[in-house]
């Protein structure tokens, strides 16, 4: 299948049900305070029940990733018109993402700053983002304020990134564990700021230290033991993939993208499960649960969709990373539960819940009547994200031997 193929979805149109159910569900303003925009963690749950659950940080600056993917598509493109996503009568997902950087700080007892090195590096580089939106639709309220977000999350960085254990980032403030969710958002957070040097160090130790050749992924971390000894955790997660594969991406240069084509390919031969689709039975990408785990894979086919246009990979590796994030994306969009009109989480104006499973419905993971996290459905929005900005790349050129799928 072709970007040119009339019968191809229209992922824009997929991403936007998904923004609209994911935001008048879980979105309310911190506190009844006016120019506040926050997610709630579970539905269905009272305002202020919600507000006094435990803090999910990082939760939130994904959601603030997935508002700026949807304030992207408002700008249009040569084959979609702009609109915004909820109706003109509706904030703009721009205007959205902006209110959600105040509430975080809020929320956060007015500061960015957090005991966890990966909680603030997923915010600086969905900051990131948000700011290069501003900048883009010409919009000046708020700049001030991210880069006042960035220039202190960069402090943090900085002093995270130590030579203990021969470098890497620590993952929390306690500063016994460097591992990849924090030393790879960080490397890529570098590297789109211009600190290439710091960016290749740090990649150049995750593939070092914790780069696991059998597989041709990268494990966890490493522990400091109370005796002072590296201890290795070996789990290898989905989402820590993704991370190192678009810090690759954005470095450039032969050997990292031939690590990145590389990773490509380990991700399509150890991370995916065979599910039934549209008639025939495809490989699409495992999921890691609810809570935390129920945005893993999402993150990883966030970066994943930054390989399928990247046409300096080669077009199979491209063409791999694009089937993958379509055929996951595809399996969460069969899979979806429409809701019906008299379901409690209808009332909030949602029309849609997602399976936490690529390889099974959301009617048996989220039945009438179950509480939904806010994790599993950003991950699903987030997938139809990564798909609708696949369909919307600049159409290869003639001689590109572009292929996607």
């Amino acid at each position: 299948m072709t970007r040119a193929d009339a019968s191809a979805p229209n992922w824009s149109f997929r991403a936007d049900e998904a923004a609209r159910s994911v935001t008048r569900l879980f979105g309310q303003r911190l506190f009844f305070l006016p120019g506040t925009h926050i997610a709630a963690i579970l539905r269905p749950s009272g305002r202020l029940k919600n507000l006094s659950r435990p803090w999910h940080y990082w939760w939130q600056a994904h959601y603030l990733d997935c508002l700026v993917d949807a304030g992207r598509r408002e700008l249009g493109s040569p084959r979609n018109p702009g609109a915004k996503f909820d109706g003109e009568n509706r904030p703009s997902a721009g205007r959205l993402a902006s209110r959600l950087v105040t509430g975080i700080r809020l929320r956060n007892f007015l500061t960015v700053v957090n005991n966890y090195y990966d909680d603030m590096a997923w915010l600086a580089l969905a900051t990131l983002r948000l700011d290069k939106l501003a900048e883009d639709t010409r919009k000046h309220t708020g700049r001030e304020r991210n880069a006042k977000v960035l220039q202190s999350l960069t402090l943090q960085f900085d002093s995270a990134s130590t030579d203990d254990l021969g470098g890497g980032t620590f993952w929390s403030t306690k500063r016994d564990f460097k591992n990849t969710p924090a030393t790879a958002p960080v490397a890529l957070y570098y590297a789109r700021t211009g600190n290439r040097t710091k960016a290749q160090s740090l990649l150049d130790w995750l593939d070092a230290r914790l780069y696991e050749p059998g597989q041709g992924l990268y494990r966890d971390g490493l522990r400091i033991s109370g005796t002072g000894e590296a201890v290795l955790e070996e789990t290898i997660y989905t989402y820590n993939q993704g991370p190192v594969l678009g810090a690759l991406l954005e470095l450039g240069g032969e050997p990292n993208l031939g690590r990145a084509a590389a990773l490509v390919d380990a991700v399509a031969g150890h991370l995916t499960q065979p599910a039934p689709l549209l008639g025939r039975t495809a490989a699409v990408l495992r999921c890691e649960g609810t809570g935390d785990g129920g945005l893993f894979t999402g993150i990883l086919v966030r970066y994943l969709a930054l390989a399928a246009v990247d046409e300096r990979l080669p077009a199979e590796t491209r063409a791999t990373a694009a089937a993958l994030v379509n055929d996951t994306a595809e399996a969460l969009w069969e899979g979806r539960r429409i809701l019906p009109p008299h379901d409690r989480l209808a009332r909030r104006g949602s029309h849609l819940v997602f399976s936490d499973r690529t390889h099974a419905p959301a009617r048996r993971s989220y039945p009438e009547g179950a509480a939904v996290e806010l994790s599993t459905q950003l991950q699903a929005w987030m997938v139809l994200e990564a798909a609708a900005s696949i369909a919307q790349a600049p159409a290869p050129q003639p001689g590109d031997n572009y292929v996607t799928q």
